[in-house]
């Protein structure tokens, strides 16, 4: 079942990326190195992909003027850090647009700045170099994105752990189980606190005896 853009949002903006993997049985975790650029970002939202050539950001201009508010701009840059992609410039242009956020296999520059504005930027790395802004890529079609294919529609959720792509079918299947994630942790925090170990609570192998592993 697809999603609008503000479904999503409202549904997931509650949950973490860890507990959308496990729902979503242990599928779109993207690669760990691409991390949140500054302390605090969070993504919540549906993907608009983009592919650069490495080294070259002209693509990723393009995506933010035809971008549609809301969005989470995805791109691919075959993961090359030696240019920073996106800096202040291109932040100021998508919050322009309405733009809710960014993740790029790739690096980026202008963190204080961007930081600042509080626009959630996810990347593999950091670089002052300058890109070209003269190849072409592609817009809006699957891409390959740490490891996960992500495509136009996909939700893509992440804060300090990581990034997960929930693909836009199983919005409504992964969230159901998140939701009994959900209670089922909160079940076990009240467990915990009357006393009981994580050993019951999750049914897990005992010792024979202390310093022993069970047969």
């Amino acid at each position: 079942m697809e999603l609008n853009l503000e479904t999503v949002v409202e549904r997931f903006i509650g949950f973490d990326p860890a507990t959308l993997y496990e729902a979503a049985g242990h599928r779109g975790m993207v690669d760990p190195a691409i991390r949140p650029a500054w302390a605090g970002a969070r993504l919540c939202g549906i993907a608009s992909t983009v592919e650069c050539p490495p080294g070259d950001n002209l693509m990723l201009h393009h995506a933010v003027a035809a971008a549609r508010p809301g969005i989470i701009i995805v791109a691919n840059l075959g993961g090359y850090l030696l240019t920073g992609a996106w800096g202040e410039i291109l932040t100021a242009a998508a919050q322009a647009k309405g733009v809710a956020g960014l993740a790029v296999d790739g690096a980026v520059r202008d963190i204080e700045a961007i930081a600042e504005r509080g626009f959630p930027v996810f990347s593999r790395g950091l670089a002052i170099g300058s890109c070209t802004k003269e190849r072409f890529g592609t817009l809006d079609v699957p891409i390959q994105f740490g490891g996960v294919t992500v495509r136009p529609g996909d939700m893509v959720v992440g804060d300090a752990d990581g990034i997960v792509v929930v693909e836009q079918e199983r919005a409504e299947e992964v969230f159901e189980a998140a939701s009994a994630r959900r209670v089922r942790e909160a079940e076990i925090m009240e467990e915990l606190r009357k006393g009981k170990t994580t050993l019951e609570l999750l049914r897990l192998p005992g010792l024979v005896k202390p310093g022993v592993p069970g047969k």
